[in-house]
């Protein structure tokens, strides 16, 4: 498996949720990582990447409250979730590629659900 994420369950709106993704390492040295969601009956939506140099990139609906970080030496990346919402309920994927629009690897989802 070359990206593994886990952290997702239920939580209470308000609440924190930490997302973590193990990467392979010629994968997490090489490229952007990235977290992505996906709500029923709705597109994926990139909500946060974090470059090489870390350089982070937000989606709107997220900034101020999501920080996206990665331990060059574990070779994961985490997504530090805050001030949940119920929108922000989905399945959540963490996702690397070269670029933002070109995220070639993916791993499995995770649930995210968050009660009102």
């Amino acid at each position: 498996v070359q990206l593994q994420a886990s952290g997702g369950g239920l939580v209470q709106a308000g609440g924190s949720l930490r997302l973590s993704c193990a990467a392979s390492g010629s994968i997490f040295r090489r490229n952007v990582m990235g977290w992505s969601r996906q709500a029923p009956g709705k597109q994926r939506e990139m909500v946060a990447t974090i470059a090489i140099g870390g350089t982070t990139t937000y989606a709107d609906s997220v900034k101020g409250r999501f920080t996206i970080s990665r331990d060059d030496a574990k070779n994961t990346v985490s997504l530090q979730m805050g001030s949940l919402k119920p929108e922000d309920s989905a399945v959540y994927y963490c996702s690397a590629g070269p670029n933002i629009a070109m995220m070639n690897y993916w791993g499995q989802g995770t649930q995210v659900t968050v009660s009102s």
